[in-house]
């Protein structure tokens, strides 16, 4: 248990450190499975297989973290077009 603990701590180190030329959705992605890895490693520690449950909370993270990223993107686009229209009709008076 304490390898593991290591091993989570140190990939969440660096992915953190990696972040910095990444774009929103890879940082969303990756922020997902680093925690998605650590939730997973817990629960599966407490099942039984620690490295199935990383391995799944893992995906299952990484998945979360682009529909996230998805959604945060599609309400930003939404407040565009709000604020363009808004900008046009403001204008055209």
């Amino acid at each position: 248990m304490k390898a593991i603990c290591i091993a989570l701590i140190a990939i969440f180190a660096f992915s953190m450190v990696g972040c910095a030329n990444m774009s929103n959705t890879e940082q969303r992605t990756l922020s997902g499975a680093a925690i998605g890895t650590a939730g997973g490693a817990v629960v599966g520690a407490i099942a039984g297989s620690a490295g199935w449950g990383a391995a799944i909370g893992a995906a299952a993270g990484a998945a979360g973290g682009y529909l996230y990223d998805r959604d945060q993107k599609a309400k930003e686009q939404a407040y565009q077009q709000g604020y363009n229209a808004g900008k046009q009709s403001s204008t055209t008076k």
